[in-house]
């Protein structure tokens, strides 16, 4: 039998007494200005400094979000007893070595995703955090929302019945000279995009046994969009579009014997979701995330986490493991092979 009401949540808010990490920012882009206007509205994590490729670069980036710090090089920072973590938020095709460096000095480290740019690169850095005992963790930031929790608990108490499928779509329309269509480490929709939807069918399907993939490449021989379908090691199918070429509703929809999750669109933002009885006789029950930390403000729930998470003594997430981490990337790194994408 569906439930007749939903889970509560218990979301990531920062804790009486609770663990505040000193942060030092790697990379001065746009996702690293989200990150430091959700930390100072939602938590009480420090942005201590930032560092980037050049000095003035990293100046004006502090200057910009009112960072107290800007470090004449990432070594530096590294090297600072007064940074506890890391926000490694460079380009993909740096995160490995950017990520190893952090490590070795110490640092706990926050991956923006994807957390590298293939599994062989993401086993290397969870080894080198395990060897360490720093906490390395990927910035996966929707499994760490308030929905994502109350998800959890559904598919635990088996409100869907069997899981049968999981079909996702992800469409941006990128500009033609966006870093995404080049070719090369890091490029392409389903690193940056796909891999949204295949952390979703594998949050609820598990292990995926099986790739097929078809779609179109880029003139730089980066994928553009594809199709990708998993066998999953339970028995589940998911069905995932992802594309660079237009803009798609993004929905998702996770789909059992006794119902589905419908969510709302984008399906990886804090909006919520609606669970649907199979068939049509009972109305649908609506969960919507009334935290009030909206759209990009979410990522500080990933912070609260992470802190949580490294005061535990803990070299990994418990809600994103190092193991699935390392298994999605080798399903992109596959998908990516038959389409024969670059890089």
């Amino acid at each position: 039998m569906p439930p007749r009401s939903l889970p509560p949540s218990d979301p990531f808010f920062p804790r009486a007494n609770g663990p505040r990490l000193r942060w030092g920012i790697i990379g001065g882009g746009w996702i690293a200005g989200r990150f430091i206007e959700a930390l100072r509205a939602h938590t009480d994590q420090v942005v201590a400094a930032v560092a980037t490729r050049s000095s003035l670069t990293a100046n004006v980036f502090a200057q910009q979000f009112d960072v107290p710090r800007a470090f004449p090089s990432v070594d530096e920072m590294l090297n600072a007893p007064e940074i506890d973590a890391v926000y490694i938020a460079a380009p993909a095709d740096q995160h490995l070595a950017l990520g190893l460096q952090a490590i070795d000095a110490g640092k706990h480290v926050l991956v923006e995703k994807p957390f590298a740019t293939s599994a062989e690169e993401a086993l290397r850095l969870t080894a080198a955090g395990h060897d360490r005992g720093v906490l390395v963790m990927e910035a996966m930031w929707t499994r760490y929302l308030p929905q994502t929790q109350v998800l959890r608990t559904l598919l635990a108490d088996g409100a869907l019945g069997d899981l049968r499928t999981v079909t996702v779509d992800h469409g941006q329309a990128m500009p033609l000279d966006s870093p995404m269509r080049k070719g090369g480490p890091g490029g392409g929709a389903l690193l940056d995009l796909g891999i949204y939807s295949v952390q979703l069918a594998s949050l609820a399907l598990g292990p995926a046994l099986d790739v097929t993939a078809v779609g179109r490449l880029t003139p730089d021989g980066t994928d553009e969009t594809s199709t990708v379908v998993l066998a999953h090691q339970a028995g589940g199918l998911s069905t995932l579009t992802t594309t660079l070429d237009t803009f798609t509703p993004s929905t998702a929809s996770i789909n059992g014997s006794l119902g589905r999750i419908e969510f709302a669109s984008p399906f990886y933002m804090p909006f919520g979701f609606a669970l649907r009885p199979a068939g049509w006789a009972e109305a649908p029950l609506e969960w919507t995330d009334e935290s009030g930390v909206a759209l990009f403000d979410a990522l500080s729930w990933q912070a609260t986490a992470f802190a949580e998470f490294a005061a535990e003594g803990r070299t990994e997430s418990p809600l994103h493991t190092h193991a699935e981490t390392i298994a999605i990337l080798d399903v992109l790194d596959r998908a990516r092979d038959q389409l024969g994408a670059k890089g």
